[in-house]
């Protein structure tokens, strides 16, 4: 295994981390006695099997069902130097509901101490102020911190860009040690915060890189195609960690055959030689270019307002960025599954799809130069039509 200091937190990182949201046997919290033998025994393959590996950071959360608790009857046979734990707990107005939370977590999983804590879920300026605020969440983890049951204190989520980055500038209360965000190959509007937080010594972990990085795990005939002699999901894993500044990629694996594709990263990273990545990125530009008149699928992501200022409160960022993956690279599954995250509500997937692009008004809405209004709503409409699950 290859380790990188995890910033400011002076950890070594495995560069590959097990991410256990996919792992559990419910996404609700049970009784032990309702855990089928044949899953706890699952997780416990999986588990030895990362360590086996040198990958000794495990992520969990309190929200992710019963992953904590069956955790907690495996760590506790481990011994305690052997691996790195982090748990997320989702902020609130009451800091006080919170450090329950993160209490609750750790009597789940049978540890007296986190070494790594992320207020889990910054996903917008109100779970920011949640955060940030004089005595807020971030302060009752620091007070956790000062009593020894909290190592080093970060966030998570999938906020806009701005967002993280007032995260990751904010400076009270010791501001965040670390951060887990979304960046990878099909996706690179956060760009800016993941070089602003390399550049203060704040850890970056990718979250979710293959399957929120396009599906990987069952990738397209014309993906393969565009990623040889790599699979895209090595690819992926190369493109994150050669940035500077990431330390370490998340990998949910609910088997433990799961990690063996990623293992194929480290040889790679140890190499001085880039060629392959450079030609597949140069080919995969190429296929965007000559499908959509640009090389990156989000090209124009920060010419559009946020869903909550865009008329009918379309996200139009994410409609028109699933719509490209979609013509360019074929990555029909993925592009329909997230447009369908749409109109929920969800504080993790925000805005409303282009349903009703046609009935708008899109005259005063921010936009590309040189583009009308005309040609936002016929393309919001056209990707509708696209995206549409039910579209064969």
């Amino acid at each position: 295994m290859i380790y990188r200091r995890f910033g400011r937190t002076g950890i070594d990182m495995p560069v590959l981390s097990f991410g256990c949201m996919r792992s559990m046997h419910s996404w609700q919290t049970v009784k032990d006695s309702d855990i089928p033998g044949g899953a706890q025994t699952k997780l416990e393959k999986i588990v030895k099997t990362a360590l086996g590996h040198g990958i000794n950071h495990i992520e969990t959360a309190h929200g992710y069902g019963s992953s904590e608790q069956q955790l907690g009857r495996i760590l506790p046979h481990i011994p305690r130097n052997d691996f790195i734990l982090q748990s997320k707990a989702v902020p609130s107005d009451d800091p006080q509901e919170f450090v329950e939370k993160v209490k609750l977590s750790m009597t789940r999983l049978g540890v007296g101490r986190l070494d790594l804590l992320a207020l889990h879920g910054l996903n917008d300026h109100r779970s920011l102020w949640q955060c940030c605020r004089t005595n807020g969440c971030l302060a009752a983890a620091r007070k956790l911190q000062d009593d020894g049951l909290i190592g080093h204190v970060g966030f998570s989520g999938h906020g806009p860009t701005d967002v993280i980055l007032q995260a990751l500038g904010h400076k009270e209360d010791g501001g965040f040690d670390f951060c887990n965000i979304h960046w990878y190959y099909i996706f690179d509007a956060n760009r800016e915060a993941i070089d602003y937080a390399a550049d203060r010594e704040i850890g970056i972990f990718i979250i979710s890189p293959s399957d929120k990085g396009g599906h990987l795990h069952s990738p397209t005939p014309r993906l393969r195609e565009l990623c040889a002699p790599l699979s895209p999901m090595l690819f992926n894993d190369l493109y994150c960690l050669d940035k500077k500044g990431v330390c370490t990629i998340s990998v949910g694996a609910s088997e433990p055959h799961h990690f063996d594709e990623h293992l194929k990263v480290l040889p790679l990273l140890e190499r001085s030689d880039r060629t392959a990545l450079l030609q597949i990125e140069t080919r995969l530009r190429d296929t965007m270019m000559k499908t959509t008149g640009h090389q990156r699928p989000d090209h124009f992501w920060h010419s559009f307002p946020g869903w909550d200022q865009a008329p009918g409160n379309i996200n139009i960022k994410m409609t028109l960025w699933l719509a490209n993956l979609y013509r360019a690279w074929d990555m029909k599954s993925f592009a329909r599954e997230r447009y369908a995250m749409l109109n929920k509500g969800s504080s993790w997937v925000q805005g409303n799809d282009g349903a009703r692009a046609a009935d708008l008004d899109f005259t005063e809405t921010m936009k590309p130069e040189g583009w009308s209004a005309d040609r936002l709503k016929e393309l919001l409409t056209e990707a509708h039509r696209l995206l549409k699950k039910q579209n064969k």
